[in-house]
C-alpha cells in the first residue's frame, strides 16, 4: 500500500497541492508557536549587575493563588507580577546570620529620566535608566573606567554607553528627574562592564545621600540583597540556609543564571505573554487546520471515486484502501512538516519583532531556537494529516466496485438521516448556548466564552446541513439568475442539481467569513467602546501627560495654581485576583488605576452603577462591571487581591462602575497604588478649572509643564494611550484572522478548482451543442457568484449571534461595532477567491477542443 500511495502522490501531485499547502502553512505556524512557547518557558539572561554575587535575594516575581477547577479539585495558578517587588531592609540581619555568609550588600534602585535640554535621553533598548546605590557596584561586572566614585549628595557615576547617548563626560552636569523637577548632579566618573559590552539596561550609580534625593518615597525598602559566601562554603548549603531564614517572607533566592531573572524583571512578564500568545495562536491554527484538512482531503478522495471503485473491482479490500489513503496523507504531512519548519523560523522572527514593537515582549527579545518545537510541529502535522485522511477514508472504503463502470452519478436528492439528526442536534445545541448567553448577560467572561463556542457550533452545523442550506439558498436566488438569460438559468439548474458540490464550495467561505467577522468585530467593538468611554468619562478640561510618565510632584503643584478646583495624578498598574468562568477558577490580571479620592468626581466620570465612588480610601476599591463579573463581587463584599508588586490587598468594594474599558478594571486610592509601582510616576494629571478660568489656567499649566521637560498639555486624555494594550491584543487577534483567511483561501481555491476541473466533459458537451466559450464562462461566473453570495451571507448571519453576545458583554446592548469597510474586506476577499478559483480552471479547460475533451473520463 505504501508503494501505491507514493506512486499516487507522484501521478496526482496537482490533486494534493492544496492539501500539501495547508499542511505546509500549518507546520510553519505551529513550529513558530512552538519556538515562541519554548522561548517563553526558557527565557533567561545572564546577570550583569549581579554577576559577582553568587547568591541574590529578591522579591518573588510571580504570585501563586489557590483556585478550584470545574470538578471542585484545588490547584495552584500562577501569574507574573508587572511591578518589581521590594523587600524590607531589616532582612539583612537574618541573611547575614546564616552560616557561610561573608557579607550582604543591599541594592536599592530608582527609575530616573535623564534630561538633556528639552529632551529625555532613553537608555539601552529604549528603556529608562536605573539608578543604584554606589555600594552595590561590587555585586556586578561594572568597573570604573574614568574619573572617580561619587561622593556626597550631588555626584553620580554613569555607564559609558549612557553618557555617550547624552553627550556627557566626566565633570559635566547631568539633570535627572524622578518625582520632582530635574535635579542637577555632577558626573564624577564613568563605568563599563568588564568586557566593555553595552549593558542591557542603562545604569547610573549614586551615594546613599544622592539616592535619597532621587527616591525620597522608597523609605526603608530595598530591591535585592547580594550575598557573598565565605571561602570554602558550599553555595548550595548557603542557599538552603538563606531560604530557611526567609521562610514566611515574599522573597526568593536566585543563583547561577537565575540571577538574571532577579535583575531583569521584564523578562518574566514578557515570557508569560509569549506563552499565552503562542498557546492562543497555535490552538486556533490547529483547530482550523483540522477543519480545513478534513475538507480538502475529503474533496480529493471524492474526486477519485472511480479510481477507488476500480481498485475495489480488482480485489482491493476496504482496509487496504483505508491504509493507502492514510499512507498518502502521512507522506504528504511528513514532507510538509519538514519543509514548513524553516518557514516557521522566519515567522518567529517576524512575530517577535511585531510583539516587541507593541510592548508585549522586551525590545531585545531573542527567540530560543531548539529542536523540540520542530519535532513537535512535524509530529502534529503528520497526525493532523492522518486524522483528516481517516475521516475521508471511511467513505472511500465503502465505495462499490460498480462505481467504476458509471459515467456519471447523481447526487442523492435528500440528506441522509444521520446528517439530518446530527445537524438538528447541533442546531439545538447552538440555540441552547445562545439562550444560556442571554441568561448570563451580566457575566462578561461567560458571555465571551459562550460566543467563541457558539461560532464554532454554528459553522459545524452549516457544514453538516450544507446541501440542504445550499438548495434553499439557490431556490431563493433562482428568480434572479433566470433573469440574466440562459447562462443564469443553467447556473441555477447546475447549483440545484449538484447541491453537495455547491455546499462543499460554500462551507469554507462560511468558515472564513464567520470566524473573521467574529474576531475582527469583537476587537472593533471593544476599541470603539473603550474610546467612547474615555471621551465621555473625561470630565477634566486639562490633561498633563508625558511618554515616560509624569513626576508625582506635578499634580500637587497643579492643584495649587489659581483657578484650579481639582487635580489628581493617574497612576496605572495591574492587580491579580481569582476569576471564575463557567465554574472554573483561574488567576486573572486586571488593569488598575489610582486617583485622588478628593478630586475623582471633579476630573473623571466612571459612571457608577452601584455604590459611592466618593467613599474611595486606602482600604477600599471600586470595580468595573467587567471586573465585578470576573471576581464575582458586588458592593459591600471584601475583595482579596494582590497588587502589582505582589503585596496582598483586602478591602471593601465601595462601587461598581461601567467605564472600565476606557479607564481600568479596578480603581484604588492614588497614593496606595503609587507606592506599589516600580517607576513611582503618574501616567497623567487630570485638572479641572473653575468656571470661566479655563484660558488663564491653561497658560499657567503650560508654564508649569515647561519646568518638567517632556511634559505636554492637552484638553483631553489621549485615547490611543489609554487603549494601547487593547490595541496590541487586537493586533494579535488580527494575526489569527490572517491565518484563518490564508487557510480558508487554500480551501476555497482548491474546492472551486477541483469542482470545476471535474466538469471537463460537461463543458465539452455544452460546446458541441452550440454554446460558445463566453457563454460557458458566464455560466461558471454566475455559479461562482452564487457560491460567493451564499457563503458571504450565511457566514455573516452566523456571526451575528456570537457578536451579539460579545456586544452584550462589552456594551450592555446587542449591537456590535461593524465598520462597512471591514465587511467589504472580509466578504470581498473571500468572494474574489471563490470566483478566481472557478474561473481560472474554466479558462484553461476551454482552450482544448471539445471533441478531444469529451472523451476524457476524469
Amino acid at each position: 500500500m505504501l508503494r501505491i500511495a507514493l506512486a499516487t502522490l507522484r501521478a496526482r501531485g496537482g490533486a494534493f497541492a492544496a492539501t500539501f499547502a495547508a499542511l505546509l502553512l500549518g507546520a510553519a505556524v505551529i513550529s513558530a508557536c512552538g519556538v515562541l512557547l519554548e522561548s517563553g518557558l526558557r527565557s533567561a539572561l545572564p546577570p550583569e549587575r549581579y554577576e559577582k554575587a553568587p547568591v541574590i535575594v529578591a522579591g518573588r516575581h510571580s504570585v501563586d493563588l489557590d483556585v478550584k477547577s470545574a470538578d471542585g479539585s484545588d490547584y495552584r495558578s500562577s501569574r507574573p507580577l508587572p511591578e518589581r517587588p521590594r523587600l524590607d531592609a531589616a532582612l539583612v540581619r537574618d541573611i547575614a546570620a546564616v552560616d557561610g555568609v561573608a557579607s550582604v550588600v543591599p541594592d536599592r534602585r530608582a527609575t530616573v529620566r535623564l534630561v538633556a535640554g528639552d529632551r529625555t535621553v532613553t537608555g539601552a533598548n529604549g528603556a529608562a535608566p536605573q539608578a543604584h546605590t554606589w555600594s552595590s557596584r561590587v555585586l556586578g561586572g561594572f568597573r570604573l573606567v574614568e574619573g572617580h566614585g561619587p561622593q556626597g549628595s550631588r555626584q553620580v557615576v554613569l555607564d559609558a554607553d549612557l553618557a555617550a547617548r547624552a553627550g556627557l563626560r566626566t565633570g559635566d552636569g547631568v539633570r535627572l528627574m524622578t518625582s520632582s523637577t530635574p535635579l542637577t548632579f555632577e558626573v564624577s566618573g564613568l563605568v563599563a562592564l568588564d568586557d566593555r559590552r553595552t549593558p542591557r539596561q542603562s545604569v547610573l550609580f549614586a551615594p546613599a545621600a544622592a539616592m535619597q534625593r532621587l527616591a525620597p518615597r522608597s523609605g526603608g525598602a530595598v530591591d535585592a540583597f547580594g550575598v557573598f559566601t565565605e571561602p570554602g562554603a558550599p553555595a548550595s548549603a548557603v542557599t538552603s540556609g538563606v531560604e530557611r531564614a526567609l521562610a514566611g517572607h515574599r522573597a526568593a533566592v536566585y543563583t547561577g543564571d537565575g540571577r538574571g531573572e532577579a535583575e531583569f524583571t521584564d523578562i518574566a512578564v514578557g515570557a508569560a505573554n509569549l506563552v499565552e500568545l503562542a498557546t492562543a495562536i497555535g490552538g486556533n491554527v490547529l483547530l482550523v487546520a483540522v477543519f480545513v484538512l478534513c475538507a480538502t482531503t475529503s474533496l480529493a478522495v471524492r474526486h477519485r471515486r472511480r479510481e477507488m471503485a476500480l481498485l475495489r473491482a480488482v480485489g482491493t479490500t476496504p482496509g487496504q484502501l483505508h491504509r493507502m489513503i492514510t499512507a498518502e496523507s502521512a507522506a504528504a504531512g511528513l514532507v510538509a512538516g519538514v519543509l514548513g519548519c524553516p518557514l516557521g523560523v522566519g515567522v518567529v522572527y517576524w512575530l517577535s519583532g511585531q510583539f516587541a514593537g507593541r510592548g508585549l515582549v522586551p525590545p531585545d527579545f531573542r527567540p530560543v531556537v531548539g529542536p523540540l518545537p520542530f519535532l513537535a510541529a512535524v509530529g502534529a502535522t503528520v497526525l493532523t494529516a492522518v486524522a483528516a485522511a481517516f475521516v475521508a477514508a471511511r467513505r472511500a472504503a465503502r465505495v462499490r466496485p460498480t462505481e467504476a463502470l458509471r459515467e456519471a452519478s447523481a447526487e442523492p436528492a435528500r440528506l441522509g438521516r444521520g446528517r439530518l439528526v446530527t445537524g438538528g442536534v447541533l442546531l439545538a445545541l447552538a440555540v441552547s448556548v445562545l439562550g444560556l448567553g442571554l441568561g448570563h448577560r451580566t457575566d462578561f467572561l461567560t458571555l465571551v466564552g459562550l460566543a467563541n463556542s457558539l461560532v464554532l457550533l454554528l459553522v459545524i452545523t452549516a457544514a453538516v446541513l450544507g446541501p440542504l442550506i445550499s438548495r434553499a439558498a439557490v431556490a431563493l436566488l433562482t428568480p434572479l439568475l433566470v433573469r440574466t438569460g440562459v447562462t443564469g438559468w443553467l447556473a441555477a439548474a447546475n447549483s440545484r442539481a449538484r447541491a453537495a458540490r455547491t455546499a462543499a464550495a460554500v462551507t469554507p467561505l462560511v468558515l472564513a467569513v464567520s470566524f473573521a467577522a467574529t474576531v475582527v468585530f469583537t476587537q472593533t467593538t471593544q476599541l470603539s467602546q473603550a474610546a467612547d468611554e474615555v471621551r465621555s468619562g473625561t470630565v477634566a478640561d486639562h490633561v498633563l501627560t508625558s511618554p515616560a510618565g509624569v513626576p508625582t510632584g506635578l499634580a500637587e503643584r497643579a492643584a495649587g495654581l489659581p483657578g484650579v478646583t481639582a487635580a489628581t495624578g493617574v497612576v496605572r498598574s495591574k492587580a491579580i485576583g481569582v476569576g471564575s468562568l463557567l465554574g472554573t477558577e483561574e488567576a486573572v490580571s486586571l488593569s488598575a488605576q489610582g486617583l485622588k479620592p478628593s478630586a475623582l468626581a471633579a476630573t473623571a466620570d466612571l459612571d457608577a452603577r452601584e455604590g459611592d465612588l466618593s467613599a474611595l480610601a486606602p482600604d477600599t476599591v471600586a470595580l468595573s462591571s467587567t471586573a465585578a463579573s470576573w471576581l464575582g463581587l458586588g458592593v459591600g463584599d471584601r475583595a482579596r487581591l494582590h497588587l502589582g508588586d505582589g503585596t496582598p490587598f483586602t478591602g471593601e468594594v465601595i462601587a461598581v462602575y461601567d467605564r472600565g474599558l476606557g479607564f481600568a478594571d479596578l480603581t484604588f486610592d492614588h497614593d496606595l497604588l503609587l507606592a506599589h509601582t516600580t517607576a513611582g510616576v503618574d501616567q497623567s494629571v487630570l485638572i479641572r478649572s473653575a468656571a470661566g478660568a479655563a484660558d488663564d489656567t491653561a497658560r499657567e499649566l503650560a508654564a508649569l509643564a515647561r519646568a518638567y521637560p517632556g511634559t505636554a498639555l492637552s484638553g483631553a486624555l489621549a485615547v490611543d494611550a489609554q487603549v494601547a494594550e487593547q490595541r496590541a491584543m487586537a493586533w494579535v487577534n488580527y494575526v489569527v484572522v490572517g491565518v484563518i483567511i490564508a487557510y480558508t483561501a487554500l480551501t476555497v481555491v482548491n474546492t472551486q478548482a477541483m469542482n470545476t476541473a471535474s466538469r471537463r466533459r460537461e463543458f465539452a458537451l455544452l460546446r458541441l451543442t452550440g454554446s460558445s466559450r463566453s457563454q460557458v464562462r458566464r455560466m461558471v461566473r454566475w455559479e461562482s457568484l452564487t457560491v460567493a453570495a451564499v457563503g458571504g451571507v450565511l457566514g455573516a448571519l452566523l456571526s451575528v449571534p456570537p457578536l451579539a453576545l460579545v456586544a452584550l458583554a462589552l456594551t450592555g446592548g446587542p449591537a456590535p461595532t461593524m465598520p462597512v469597510l471591514g465587511w467589504l474586506a472580509i466578504v470581498g476577499s473571500t468572494a474574489l477567491l471563490a470566483v478566481a478559483g472557478a474561473m481560472l480552471p474554466t479558462r484553461l479547460m476551454l482552450r482544448a477542443r471539445p471533441v478531444d475533451a469529451v472523451g476524457r473520463k476524469e
